[in-house]
Parts: C-alpha cells; structure tokens; sequence
C-alpha cells in the first residue's frame, strides 16, 4: 500500500509552497514612494529595512497583534512606519499616509503573488482522493479572506479548513499550532496526517515533533535542502514530484 492509502488529511503550508512573492518585497515599497511623486528609496536598504522592522513587529507583537489586540492595520501601519524610517526616509504624516494606504492595498491583493501551477491541482488531487486538506500558514486574516481566494485557491473547493496564525494567536514552529490542524481535521490522529512545507524549523520539525508525517518542498534549490536530506527528510522539488511520491508504492518514512 503507498502511504496515500494511510493518510485521512494533508495539511500544506503557503508561501513557499504554495505561491511565492513577484520580485522582492522592497519594490512595493519604492513603487509606492514613486506613485505619489517621491524620488525612488534605495531597493536593498528598504529591503533590508523591512526585514529589522518586520522581525522586531513580530517579537513584540506576535502573530500580527493578536493578544494585544492591535487591528491588523495598526500593526502593518507601524511596521511599514519603521522599515521606511530604518532605510532613512521619514516622511510627513500626509505623505506617509498615502504611501501605507497603496502598500497595505498592494498586499490585500494579488498583485505581488504568484501560484505556483501544481498548486491548485495538487490540492484539487487530495481531496479527489477523500482526503481532508488544510491550509496552515503563519499569515494574517487576509491570505484566508482574499489573497488566497482572489489566487485561486478557495475553501471548499482547494482545501477544508485553514490555521492561520492572525487569528489563532499562535504560530509556527509552535507544536500546538500543528495541534489545532488535526482538530480542525476532525480530531484525526497525529500518524494519519502529512504535513507539506518549506522550511525544516517551522514545517518539518514541529510536524514530526508531535507525530505528524512530514516532507519538504525546495522550490528554489536552496543550499539548506543538502542538510535536509543528511538528516533524513523526504525533499522533493515541487508538489509534482509529491503526487508521484504518495502514489508510489514505495513511498515510505
């Protein structure tokens, strides 16, 4: 029997998985000093700025504000805020204003994502076959209410339930956040359950620590994925390759 045959739900991680950024997220920003008038910022240094900004965001309000019950747009509001001070651009309340309102619609969209095109019938594949689909990702109410939608991969359809971080107040590498997918799945058991991503620290890691089956995805031939498979990590390069390796009779852990 292939080890599709032994799984009731298969949860997938979103970016990086699932779909990715168009270009470098520093662009949106210098794009949106340039549609009000502004000199273009320096793309490396808003890029850069972003990552302190977004990082030091996160550690104090993790998950995206949620105990400290900031509105989502107040926290990017503050991250963006900092990241275009940190590259050294501190703009007038008006002018800031314009910019955030244009990035924060940017990013509500689809515009600066991309789906990758085994995403969709690899999804529409699992759940062809009885299984439960979640989607689990650390990502703020957004990517469930109109990002992912608006890219194609809808609820019922793509996938049945969904762990975003934005609204459960946790987030991954935390073993119970995996927790919160198998009771979303039903209360299945942990061994009956494959969890799909990108990265060893928050994907693979967890999932395994709590029983979970799980395999990585390298995309983008990142030199870590040498260490992965040292460590004996099932890592395929895209969810073709998984399909075929589920369907396999001997796909095995």
């Amino acid at each position: 029997m292939s080890l599709l045959g032994k799984l009731r739900c298969v949860t997938v991680d979103v970016t990086g998985t699932l779909m990715a950024y168009k270009g470098q997220l520093g662009d949106y920003y210098c794009m949106a000093a340039k549609s009000v008038g502004l000199p273009c910022p320096d793309y490396k240094r808003m890029h850069e700025a972003f990552k302190f900004a977004y990082k030091e965001m996160a550690t104090k309000y993790p998950c995206f504000g949620f105990d400290a019950k900031m509105p989502n747009i107040v926290w990017w509001k503050t991250c963006v805020r900092d990241s275009f001070v940190r590259a050294g651009y501190d703009y007038d309340e008006e002018t800031f204003e314009k910019i955030f309102r244009r990035i924060y619609s940017s990013f509500g969209s689809s515009a600066p994502y991309t789906v990758f095109p085994d995403s969709q019938p690899f999804l529409r594949w699992l759940r062809g076959k009885g299984l439960k689909v979640g989607i689990v990702s650390n990502a703020e109410y957004r990517y469930k209410d109109v990002i992912l939608p608006a890219l194609g991969i809808n609820e019922e359809s793509e996938w049945d339930f969904g762990v975003f971080s934005g609204f459960e107040g946790i987030e991954k590498p935390n073993p119970k956040f995996f927790e919160i997918a198998l009771e979303r799945a039903g209360n299945v058991k942990p061994e009956e359950v494959l969890h799909i991503g990108d990265s060893m620290r928050k994907d693979y890691e967890p999932a395994k620590s709590i029983g979970m089956h799980a395999i990585l995805l390298d995309r983008f031939k990142t030199p870590d994925a040498v260490e992965w498979r040292k460590s004996g990590a099932v890592v395929l390069p895209d969810l073709v390759a998984a399909q075929e390796w589920l369907s396999s009779e001997n796909s095995t852990f």
